[in-house]
């Protein structure tokens, strides 16, 4: 994997590549988190043909008078048109562009993954926003992980998961055509049949193989989440408990019990174990 991972979803598919994501129609809004760059559809602009082509002539209008005063004073006005007209034109596909409900093109390079079917689509989107909750418990969990190394963590892992489940995808698709050809007329001493089987358990046990490896992937980010979650709540509820016990002291003059409060020693070693089975 490179440095970065780009990911972007439509209302069909999921492309995961370690280049671009481009838009087959419409508009892209890409959002950059540490090395992972998600690009989403952006809404239609609803701009209508007519509409278009009234700020088309609101441009192209100023844009011909001032090629008409360079010709009336005897100035060179076709440089001036051409690139007028190149101007005109590209604000109306831009604006055309705009005006069409966005998908993503599939990509060509052997390195990127596209998802189509639901359950895998699912998958990858429930890690994602998992990922996204791992993030938000970076800037409290300062001094106990390294961001940076936590972010090649997590995006090699989404990296991984787009991987295994594209596999889990093709195995569903195959075990699928095995099945009906397994229930095909076919003679049960026929040595075809008995191909078939082997290739069915050869399927099955590689489906096991890639299920186990997505739950795995997805039960380490899911950890790591739970567990700087876990970690922030308990950290408020101690600085409760030391403001709490502090007021009270002061309201009936008893000294401060030292050390009171929740101890988060268990909860950091926690953090740092779901970080490291998140890299390994």
């Amino acid at each position: 994997m490179g440095t970065e991972l780009h990911i972007g979803s439509d209302c069909e598919k999921v492309v995961v590549s370690p280049y671009p994501v481009k838009a087959r129609s419409g508009r892209l809004r890409r959002t950059r988190t540490g090395s992972l760059i998600e690009a989403v559809p952006r809404p239609p602009s609803g701009r209508r043909r007519e509409e278009r082509l009234t700020s088309a002539a609101r441009l192209a209008l100023p844009l011909i008078l001032f090629c008409a005063v360079l010709s009336a004073f005897g100035l060179s006005w076709w440089l001036p048109a051409a690139g007028s007209a190149a101007l005109v034109a590209t604000m109306w596909r831009l604006q055309a562009r705009a005006a069409q409900p966005a998908a993503l093109a599939v990509p060509r390079d052997p390195d990127s993954r596209v998802l189509w079917t639901a359950p895998e689509r699912t998958a990858f989107e429930g890690a994602l926003i998992a990922s996204r909750r791992v993030r938000k418990t970076w800037p409290a969990l300062a001094g106990m992980i390294d961001p940076v190394l936590a972010d090649r963590s997590l995006t090699r892992a989404l990296d991984e998961l787009a991987d295994v489940l594209s596999q889990r995808q093709e195995l569903r698709r195959l075990r699928g055509e095995l099945a009906a050809v397994r229930e095909a007329d076919i003679p049960a001493d026929s040595p075809a049949r008995s191909a078939v089987a082997a290739q069915c358990e050869r399927a099955a046990e590689l489906w096991r193989e890639a299920d186990s490896a997505v739950h795995r992937i997805l039960g380490s980010i899911d950890t790591a989440a739970r567990a700087g979650e876990s970690f922030i709540r308990e950290r408020q509820v101690a600085a409760t408990a030391r403001y709490a016990e502090r007021t009270l002291a002061r309201v009936t003059g008893a000294p401060a019990v030292a050390e009171s409060g929740p101890e988060l020693a268990d909860r950091t070693e926690a953090v740092i174990a779901a970080y490291r089975d998140l890299a390994a």
